[in-house]
């Protein structure tokens, strides 16, 4: 299976070691990343995870990003309208879109605790659902 991931380049002492973990996971998996695309922000995500749902080669996409509590309820909205345009865009194209962004209501410190298992999980969730298949 060829994925891509999409990394948000805000916070990026936290998202580029969720990528180095994504991609051994992958690996493990026996996934091949067949690309990365980094955006500026997790609200900033669903054009890229589009740009590369529409790569033939591509079956899935996995998303990394971190929106950590403000002092506003800002990163509900973003993480919110983030969540609800990967599901639009994984149903619109046919193929798994994951959703590894940590937030919201995260303290830095809560996104430092959860790199690896939001890395991992990302990346599990697309490579299972690009495999799921109707029993009957």
């Amino acid at each position: 299976m060829k994925i891509g991931i999409v990394v948000s380049e805000f916070h990026y002492d936290i998202t580029s070691k969720m990528l180095e973990r994504a991609k051994v996971h992958a690996k493990l998996l026996g996934a091949e990343v067949g690309g990365v695309i980094w955006v500026p922000g997790s609200f900033d995500m669903p054009l890229a995870i589009k740009r590369l749902l529409e790569e033939k080669d591509i079956e899935g996409v996995a998303t990394l990003g971190v929106v950590i509590k403000g002092d506003t309820n800002h990163d509900e909205v973003v993480a919110n309208q983030a969540a609800r345009k990967i599901t639009d865009l994984s149903l619109q194209f046919g193929k798994p879109v994951s959703l590894g962004i940590i937030g919201p209501n995260a303290t830095r410190a809560m996104a430092v605790e959860r790199i690896e298992e939001y890395a991992k999980r990302s990346v599990e969730s697309v490579v299972k659902m690009g495999k799921m298949e109707i029993k009957h």
